[in-house]
């Protein structure tokens, strides 16, 4: 049994394993490529904010430090929808109760590094992971400017440094039968600011996920503990409109004002904001193996990096820090054993997520603002609530069910549309959804599947 562990990464998934395994006594130390941000000013237009759901919340939890990341939450109870004509709609997440909470990245990872070093772990900056020599079990790091490489020896290595992982390209170069596929969209993203109103009020509705749906694209704002929203383009790269086209402060502010009218006029730094920060790509990745022996394992966005449409690459990532802690538990610290069931477990539902996460740009920016999208979610919440134990709503699933895997939950969310799509073909469904012979249509349907849709009695 190896009792030192090395993780390449202190992004979030890298602090927060190292959390769970210096709480089952493992001497852990992170080597970071870049400086500490806890003593940097974070870059323009990097400070994206993220989703943090029940599975994120559970893995937190666990490791009784959820109370303390609760003051830089805000509670998103529902999608508050900016329709192109400026009306607007709400739809509820879940039920009564269920909500995601908007988070700062950067905030959150500094206080994930601050209890990982109160709990004995030493974390090293400017450290850039070059070489990895599997013979030896030897790390090389190039630090910074001036000084000189750094050669170290492992036990158990984990790669925890995120999707252009420095770890998974050494562990794919010296793998004979390493699969991999790195995909694209053909959209990016940009960062933009709505600022916090007079003595710090919000400006918007506070406890919601704003969305602009504009059919190709879409605009999303989430809110921040000082007023302000975090916003969110995601475009495309190329065509019309698109990054490429708007190449002007007046082509911006033209576009902003005819396509977002209520967000632009909430936006006065948009000109400043849009060509001082980055566009962002966004990457799917999928691989395999993760693992080698007993002694590797890449984990996080590292092992699956995912787009960001259904909120879940950090619940994720967290989650797989539960299920391996676990899985310790499970073996007995037999990493042999750990490795192989955990690899086993997650991959099939890493790769269910990142599915997940692709339509779900669709439902988002084409579907949220279609009235007949709405009606179909109010059917389906209105029967969850009267058969609780025979239907849970897709997004209900991945968000609010940690019990339930991903992949069972994309297994179940393609029956539940092919039922659906029967009942929004029924004539007149818009006049008698809440009748009877809706409900009796729902449930022959699923009397009809050998399987319940993901559900639990």
């Amino acid at each position: 049994m190896s009792e030192k562990v090395t993780i390449i990464g202190a992004g979030l998934v890298g602090s927060l394993l190292s959390i769970y395994l210096s709480r089952k006594g493992y001497d852990v130390e992170i080597y970071e490529r870049r400086g500490d941000m806890r003593k940097e000013k974070a870059a323009a237009g990097r400070s994206i904010n993220l989703a943090l759901s029940d599975r994120g919340i559970k893995a937190l939890e666990e490791v009784g430090i959820m109370e303390t990341i609760k003051p830089i939450c805000i509670p998103m109870h529902g999608r508050f929808i900016h329709k192109p004509d400026n009306t607007t709609a709400y739809q509820a997440y879940g039920k009564q109760g269920q909500f995601i909470n908007s988070v700062s990245r950067g905030e959150l990872n500094k206080r994930l590094m601050d209890v990982a070093e109160e709990n004995g772990v030493a974390i090293y900056f400017n450290h850039a992971c070059e070489v990895i020599d599997w013979q030896e079990n030897q790390i090389t790091f190039e630090r910074s400017p001036g000084d000189t490489a750094s050669t170290l020896h492992f036990d158990l290595l984990f790669g925890a440094d995120g999707a252009f992982s420095a770890a998974r390209l050494q562990h794919q170069i010296q793998h004979n039968r390493f699969d991999y596929n790195q995909y694209y969209i053909d959209f990016g993203y940009k960062e933009l600011n709505i600022p916090a109103g007079k003595d710090g009020n919000f400006e918007m509705e506070k406890n919601a996920l704003h969305i602009w749906p504009r059919g190709n694209f879409m605009l999303i704002a989430l809110p921040n503990i000082d007023g302000s929203f975090t916003c969110t383009l995601f475009f495309p790269f190329e065509g019309e409109p698109s990054f490429s086209s708007l190449d002007t402060k007046q082509k911006v502010a033209d576009f902003f004002a005819g396509t977002f009218a209520d967000a632009h006029a909430l936006m006065p730094g948009l000109e400043e904001d849009f060509f001082i920060n980055p566009t962002s790509s966004l990457v799917t990745v999928k691989c395999f193996p993760w693992v080698r022996e007993d002694k590797f394992s890449l984990i996080g966005d590292a092992a699956h990096a995912i787009v960001p449409f259904f909120g879940q690459g950090m619940n994720c990532g967290f989650e797989d820090c539960s299920v391996l802690n676990a899985l310790i538990d499970k073996h007995r610290r037999k990493w042999k054993n750990i490795l192989d069931e955990f690899q086993a477990t997650r991959k099939p539902d890493a790769d269910a997520i990142a599915d997940l996460a692709l339509n779900n740009f669709v439902e988002m920016r084409d579907k949220v603002g279609n009235e007949t999208f709405l009606l179909q979610k109010k059917i389906e919440a209105a029967f969850s609530e009267k058969y609780p134990g025979k239907w849970i709503p897709a997004y209900s699933q991945v968000t609010f069910s940690p019990h339930i895997r991903y992949s069972e939950a994309l297994n179940s969310s393609k029956k539940q549309e092919e039922i659906m799509n029967q009942v929004m073909a029924v004539p007149g469904i818009e006049n008698k959804w809440e009748s009877r012979e809706v409900e009796e249509l729902i449930l022959r349907k699923l009397s009809g599947e050998n399987e319940q849709l993901g559900m639990r009695n």
